[in-house]
């Protein structure tokens, strides 16, 4: 059952292929800002996705992020997120990152959820 409190915990190791410049948002060897933006949302939403019903899911919709420090290659980030919110189908989270030095970043996410088998014909409608 989809209720606020459920928590989420992902780490991740920052490696050549996930920096800033890998990932052209920049050209520094740090963790990129896509990258954590990802993080934050896998760690959402594999929170949530044992309390939902089978073919169900949820997709991201809505991000606000801040990232307040860099990191190097070889370290790790962590994101810790929190269910704070359920509204029907719209669910909101609060995630806050970490490496091994201290904070990184922090933000919102909102997910909603959707019928995986209508949505991906509603995505793939748009073939023609």
């Amino acid at each position: 059952m989809l209720e606020a409190g459920i928590c989420g915990h992902e780490t991740v190791a920052v490696t050549p292929e996930n920096t800033a410049r890998a990932m052209g948002s920049g050209t520094l060897e740090v963790f990129a800002t896509p990258a954590l933006a990802a993080l934050a949302e896998k760690t959402c939403w594999e929170s949530v996705a044992p309390a939902l019903e089978p073919g169900t899911g949820t997709v991201g919709t809505e991000l606000s992020l801040e990232h307040t420090a860099p990191t190097p290659v070889g370290m790790h980030v962590t994101c810790d997120s929190e269910l704070i919110a359920v509204e029907g189908r719209k669910l909101t989270f609060t995630v806050t990152m970490r490496d091994e030095k201290g904070p990184v970043g922090s933000g919102m996410h909102q997910r909603f959820v959707i019928d995986e088998g209508k949505f991906f014909s509603k995505a793939q409608s748009k073939l023609g």
